[in-house]
């Protein structure tokens, strides 16, 4: 019997209990592996030291040049800054067309070692900052054309239910799956979050998952390598014992690797659930069902996989109030927009159309124009027309806000006045009101000088327009 299945949780010994039932139940590659007795199933032992052997000689296939090629290429089409050794991904191609041999020995060989991570922290939508880990380029060539090898084999045992990090499968596809489910009767959701999940994830555990179905200890070793390399941050290197730092290219593949053992679990007890990278929802038919599988897998999630799930953000709702992915789930199982995804486009909205960022209105109208654009094509399906209207009028009230604050003085909203039509009368009485500047941008006067059809000329993105 091979190290694998004799590790302390080997997954001879791992057990799974299946909710409400009467004996313990475990999956491996989407077959059940264990009987409702606890007894091992012969199949998929076998299965699993069948793929250790097709496995055993997985580094070939990374080291191979048409292999490398390709990861070369998409390392260079992500672009992306350098690491902590300044190399650029366009120098990246000089380097490989001078060392692809070198670095095909070193792969083989075993002697491949990695170089350490640059540490950046960004900001991070609701708050708080998440960490990102920037490989060099060379090393990202390298895990890239491990996850090109991984994912040939990884993809025929993962989930259906799983669409994060995975060819072919977008959030869309999991926001229509999730759609269906509800619109069958599965009205109550279980969203659970998991807490920093990309710093938790234990690396003892990741390489045991791994080794069950890799059987090129060259390979696992390197993957090792990869996952201990030091962090550098402020001029200072910090030794990492657990998590797969976002931003290098194998970290999402791993990451599916770690939550596939979730995904098994919750088919095995029969849920319906979604799963993009580390955002999941459950749902169910009543909220007693709900609150009994928020426990259950909360507790399955902590003490056996290792991680952490916020408690404060993991919460029981009806679809409506769900916000996954950015979207909640209506009657009928449509799409609807999360209050969350509205308040952060304003929030950005807000910020780029300042009366005080000393810019042109060109400039604005532009900047705004690329976050609409991006914006509506991402939630282009959901049922928001009367939230895009409002929407629209908010942005063209700011917009008239920025302008009329251009003008500094009276004498200057008049003549801006004028030379849009308005009666200089006019004009002077609503200069002249003492009013502030964005009470002053919905008065009739300026909604007749700054129209629609003002709008248009400049150029101006309608939410709604474009929307259907």
């Amino acid at each position: 019997m091979s190290t694998a299945e004799n590790s302390p949780e080997s997954p001879i010994q791992l057990t799974l209990w299946a909710e409400g039932g009467s004996g313990p139940l475990a999956t491996e590659g989407g077959d059940v592996y264990a009987d409702p007795n606890g007894q091992v199933r012969q199949e998929w032992l076998a299965a699993c030291a069948e793929e250790r052997v097709l496995t055993q000689d997985l580094m070939d296939r990374v080291a191979d040049l048409s292999n490398l090629a390709a990861a070369l290429r998409q390392v260079v089409q992500n672009g992306g800054s350098p690491g902590i050794d300044g190399m650029t991904t366009k120098e990246l191609k000089r380097w490989f067309e001078e060392n692809w041999r070198s670095l095909q020995e070193s792969l083989l060989d075993g002697s491949y070692k990695p170089d350490g991570v640059r540490g950046v922290e960004i900001p991070k939508p609701g708050g708080g900052v998440r960490q990102l880990g920037i490989p060099t380029c060379r090393d990202r060539l390298v895990q890239q054309a491990i996850s090109q090898a991984l994912t040939e084999r990884y993809e025929k045992v993962f989930s259906e239910r799983s669409y994060g990090f995975r060819p072919d499968r977008s959030a869309r596809q999991a926001l229509q799956q999730a759609a269906t489910d509800v619109d069958r009767g599965y009205r109550h959701v279980v969203d659970l979050d998991l807490k920093t999940f990309f710093d938790e994830v234990c690396h003892d555990r990741l390489m045991w998952l791994l080794s069950t179905r890799i059987g090129d200890k060259r390979l696992l070793a390197l993957i090792g390598r990869f996952l201990r390399v030091g962090l550098m941050q402020g001029g200072l290197v910090s030794q990492r014992t657990k998590g797969t730092p976002q931003g290098s290219p194998l970290s999402p593949l791993l990451s599916n690797v770690v939550l596939d053992e979730l995904d098994k679990i919750l088919e095995v007890r029969g849920h319906r659930f979604v799963r993009y990278a580390d955002d999941l929802i459950i749902m169910v038919r009543s909220k007693a069902a709900a609150q009994r599988v928020k426990e259950s897998t909360t507790a399955y999630i902590e003490g056996r996989m290792r991680l952490k799930v916020n408690r404060q953000k993991s919460r029981i709702c009806r679809p409506q109030e769900l916000n996954f992915l950015g979207h909640s789930i209506l009657s009928g199982g449509r799409l609807g927009l999360s209050q969350k995804s509205e308040s952060r486009l304003e929030a950005k909205l807000r910020s780029l159309t300042r009366r005080n960022r000393g810019i042109s209105l060109e400039r604005m109208v532009q900047e705004v124009n690329t976050a609409l654009r991006g914006w509506l094509n991402y939630f282009r399906h959901a049922r928001m027309k009367k939230r895009l209207e409002r929407l629209d009028g908010w942005i063209r009230r700011r917009i008239r806000c920025f302008c009329l604050k251009q003008c500094k003085r009276a004498i200057g909203i008049v003549r801006f006045f004028c030379r849009r039509g308005l009666p200089s009368r006019r004009a002077w009485r609503t200069a002249l009101s003492g009013k502030g500047w964005y009470r002053l941008a919905c008065t009739p006067a300026s909604n007749q000088a700054m129209n629609r059809q003002w709008f248009g000329s400049i150029g101006l993105f309608s939410l709604l327009d474009h929307y259907g």
